[in-house]
């Protein structure tokens, strides 16, 4: 997790450098948007625009020796606004989405430096950031002691720094001021605290975990005797950790809790910020996540007004799931008398103006999906955002009147691809990167909203190179029996032959989550056999199916909705068909691989379409939707007493007895996101049916299978072993 990043050194400048552009992109601009900050080399550098001009603000180096007794690595930093202090996180470390470690202040007039935490276990702070006037750093502490794990909420003053507790909670797994498993993994919540404008109290949300059940996950490997490692997830029909929103004042540590209409346990508290000194704005979501409701509540007294509400037939995605980012930021206008909001109600990703009145107007008036919202600019009146029309595997920077209108691209003709953006708060620069299947990664600093270069001799247009792979690579597209038509590309062996056949191996994933087919310079990497894996003889395909986040309108993502493992499922086989028509397919050897949602495909591919896919390799699997968590397979399939058959239909391990061909399963024992137990269950099935299946499991690896020497290494070697005995490579 990236702290906030300022400028400033000089005290004449820190009232300027206070600005950081919500989902910041790692890219630290100043209030007045002409500079921007970051670490390079051991030091923090402000770069001026347009001159790019870089001065040394604090040198690390003396601050954190390398040949220090501890050594300490900095992760974030941030700039007091008001007070001529550098506020450091070290050494942080993330388990189970909790990100901890140590805080330091650096006071660059006196050239001190002092640990906070004084008292408190020095490695366990979190989310540290300044009070608005600098006078304070607030914190949360990850209290292990006891045997209990509580997470309590702490304010420290930096002359003094004198320690209190805001929260002074002693139940096991109770949180306050950040969030549990599932509200992380799933709803982007991190960072569970917000200071008041005038810094006087902290907004904070306090979640009761100890009332989900915990998974154990067992560990075998790191000790004589086997121990448990619990880590509180609700499974798909298990109520959610009740969630409360509180507002605690600094001087006397009372907390008042805002009064939301609904039962805590049956609707999510999704986003918070402050809309004035004495009022918050709230977005909940029902348990179905299929109503949205945002609501102003008055700090004083607790009571809630709701001013909006929004429903779906299918699920409403919260903003951190299309625009990347976390559940922190609003985009407010008007001051905070309105606020830019995005909304699917007329069938695409469309941007509104509501009011604290509840009304509400549209801003971008064209038939396409915003793909991500880069910037208001409102003293200029416009809003930038990203969109792509034509080609929904593409990403151009487009602009609309802050009053709303007809959108206008801003992206040059002739480079098409993937453009993204990093715009300044005044509007005026941005860093503009490109890439496409055609050419390799390339940036530049240009200024907007004429999309000129700021160097002309280090534009992207005068420093394209085309990219090694491109005449290897065909992007296309298939329409299916079905009448869908899928997005695809195939990247072809360099001495590819149209006369002869060749194996087919088909990369997936076909849930919400993701999409594989996007255009950029990463098509035909892979994780698990190498990175060029069609050189060895095969044709490595991708297509993509309705469900996907692209794009493609509402109809197009929420089409998956109660169908995860049927439709999409379909969509890829149908779309595998239609490739594999083209003569120089070998449809006798023709393989599917995918890893998490994409493993899941993969076994269904290969159960259900045995006639397809003879060879499949898949990793960390969701054997069993009711064994996931409950946000996110809910939000996708509905709840369990009412659709449970879906749930059963779209499980591979229903579908286990029609395996036919060549599988291999891979698993981590210590996957905290997709539990071993789906493996478990999917092996039964399989031994039940006298299915021959191969299975390589990884003791106490995550999610990612990546932890332990060689892990990496092995995993790859053994997936292209399998897939060369397998799926043999080479033209026929």
């Amino acid at each position: 997790m990236f702290l906030k990043f300022f400028n400033t050194l000089i005290l004449s400048l820190i009232a300027v450098f206070s600005f950081s552009q919500p989902g910041g992109m790692q890219l630290n601009w100043s209030a007045d948007g002409n500079s921007y900050t970051s670490m390079e080399r051991g030091r923090i550098v402000q770069t001026q625009l347009p001159s790019m001009v870089k001065t040394t603000l604090v040198n690390l180096d003396p601050l954190f020796p390398e040949n220090a007794p501890v050594s300490r690595i900095v992760d974030g930093f941030e700039f007091s606004a008001k007070k001529p202090l550098v506020l450091f996180t070290v050494n942080t470390e993330t388990l189970y989405h909790k990100t901890t470690g140590e805080v330091w202040v650096y006071d660059t007039v006196a050239k001190t430096l002092t640990q906070l935490g004084k008292g408190l276990r020095s490695d366990g702070l979190m989310y540290a950031k300044f009070s608005p006037d600098g006078s304070n750093v607030a914190y949360v502490y990850q209290d292990k002691s006891g045997g209990k794990v509580v997470y309590n909420l702490y304010v420290e003053d930096v002359v003094n720094h004198r320690v209190k507790a805001l929260t002074i909670d002693t139940r096991d797994r109770v949180i306050n001021g950040t969030f549990d498993w599932v509200y992380a993994e799933e709803l982007s919540c991190l960072d569970g605290f917000r200071w008041s404008p005038d810094g006087s109290k902290i907004a904070y949300w306090n979640i009761d975990a100890s009332k989900v059940r915990n998974y154990l996950m067992l560990n075998t490997t790191d000790s004589t005797y086997s121990f448990t490692v619990p880590v509180e997830y609700p499974k798909v029909g298990e109520d959610p950790s009740p969630a409360k929103i509180g507002v605690v004042d600094i001087k006397n540590g009372k907390t008042r809790w805002m009064n939301i209409p609904g039962d805590r346990r049956q609707n999510y508290l999704t986003r918070m910020e402050w809309a004035a000194n004495d009022a918050l704005i709230i977005q909940q979501l029902t348990r179905k996540q299929n109503v949205s409701n945002l609501y102003i509540a008055n700090t004083l007294d607790g009571a809630c007004k709701r001013i909006s509400t929004e429903t779906d037939p299918a699920w409403i995605d919260v903003e951190s799931a299309w625009n990347g980012g976390d559940n922190a930021g609003w985009n407010w206008i008007e001051n905070h008398q309105a606020f830019i909001w995005a909304s699917e109600k007329d069938g695409w990703r469309h941007l509104y103006r509501i009011g604290l009145d509840g009304k509400e107007t549209l801003l971008t008036d064209f038939a396409a999906d915003v793909i991500k919202l880069n910037l208001i600019d409102e003293a200029n009146g416009i809003i930038y955002f990203s969109a792509s029309p034509e080609n929904h595997t593409q990403q151009y920077l487009y602009s609309v009147p802050l009053s709303g209108g007809k959108p206008k691209c801003l992206t040059p003709p002739g480079l098409q691809g993937t453009h993204t953006y990093v715009i300044s708060a005044n509007g005026k620069w941005a860093r503009h990167s490109f890439n496409s299947y055609k050419y390799l990664p390339a940036s530049e600093w240009i200024s907007l909203p004429a999309h000129s270069p700021l160097i002309e001799a280090r534009s992207v247009a005068a420093n394209l190179k085309e990219n090694p792979l491109a005449k290897q690579i065909e992007v296309f597209q298939v329409t299916t029996e079905d009448g869908v038509t899928l997005d695809g590309w195939m990247v072809k062996p360099a001495d590819f032959d149209s006369t002869k056949k060749y194996p087919v191996i088909f990369y997936v994933y076909g849930e919400p989550a993701s999409s594989t087919v996007l255009d950029n310079a990463y098509i035909g990497r892979s994780s698990v056999f190498g990175e060029k894996i069609f050189d060895k003889g095969y044709l490595y395909v991708s297509v993509d199916n309705r469900g996907t986040p692209m794009p493609r309108g509402r109809e197009w993502r929420k089409a998956i909705y109660r169908n995860i493992g049927i439709q999409n499922i379909r969509d890829l086989a149908l779309g595998a068909k239609e490739v594999l028509k083209r003569s120089y397919c070998d449809t006798s050897r023709v393989a599917v691989n995918g890893w998490s949602g994409g493993g899941s495909s993969t076994l269904n591919l290969m159960f259900q379409y045995p006639e397809i896919f003879q060879t499949g390799v898949s990793v960390a699997s969701v054997a069993n939707q009711l064994a996931y968590d409950n946000t996110y397979q809910e939000r996708y399939m509905g709840v369990p007493w009412e659709t449970r058959d879906d749930f059963l239909k779209g499980s591979p391990y229903t579908h286990a007895r029609g395996l036919k061909g060549n599988l291999l399963y891979i698993h981590g024992t210590g996957d905290d996101n997709v539990h071993y137990a789906n493996a478990e269950k999917l092996i039964n099935e399989l031994v039940k049916y006298n299915k021959p299946f191969q299975l390589m499991l990884y003791p106490m690896r995550s999610h990612g299978i990546w932890e332990g020497e060689g892990t990496r290494e092995h995993l790859k070697t053994t997936c292209l072993k399998f897939l060369l005995e397998n799926c043999p490579p080479g033209a026929r």
